[in-house]
């Protein structure tokens, strides 16, 4: 365990609907900025990227992504 970074986090692996759904998403023009930016954090998580690489490019805490990590998986 020497080298572990952090806690370890469940795999989020998306389904291509989901994926499709957060490509809409995230793409509409009319859409919360909010909205936009939970559909982003999922779909780049869902990439494998992890979630400090995550809030560094979209300009939120980690603890956020962990968040929305975290709400997606559980629903």
């Amino acid at each position: 365990m020497a080298n572990a970074t952090g806690r370890p986090t469940a795999p989020l692996v998306l389904s291509e609907a989901e994926r499709e759904y957060l490509e809409r998403q995230v793409r509409k023009h009319r859409v919360a900025r909010s909205l936009s930016e939970r559909c982003r954090t999922i779909f780049r998580c869902g990439e494998g990227v992890p979630s400090k690489v995550v809030a560094d490019e979209l300009g939120v805490h980690e603890h956020t992504v962990g968040k929305w990590r975290r709400r997606f998986l559980k629903d």
